[in-house]
């Protein structure tokens, strides 16, 4: 088999963000997620390492979601017709989107929760 050159790899791949972009509505809420918790990050100060756990669990969730987009695509192009077992490999996908997410809450509430709490009693 013939290796394709790095460039068009890479070139492949932004292809691949591209199209999740324009093909799937859960890109633009993964998008503004992310954009709301870099603020708060930001707004409340984060160290290194919580900023390593965040940017750890956002791209997690990018990830799996991804990757839950493209077996969806394979599944609705091998199988047009509803058949239970690519119900049960779909449902496995975003299951595991849903754990990504809630592992990424979890994540979200040991960095954020206690800043807030700071914030919140000194503001009283």
């Amino acid at each position: 088999m013939k290796r394709q050159p790095l460039i068009a790899a890479f070139r492949y791949a932004a292809n691949g963000i591209l199209w999740f972009f324009k093909l799937e509505r859960n890109a633009k809420i993964h998008f503004v997620c992310t954009i709301l918790v870099m603020v708060t990050g930001i707004g409340l100060s984060v160290n290194r390492t919580e900023w390593l756990l965040l940017t750890f669990a956002i791209i997690l969730v990018w990830v799996v979601e991804m990757l839950n987009s493209a077996i969806e695509l394979l599944c609705d192009f091998v199988q047009p017709e509803r058949h239970a077992s690519i119900k049960i490999v779909k449902d496995l996908a975003a299951g595991a989107v849903l754990l990504a997410a809630i592992g990424s809450l979890i994540i979200g509430g040991v960095v954020f929760l206690p800043k807030i709490y700071e914030v919140l009693k000194w503001v009283k």
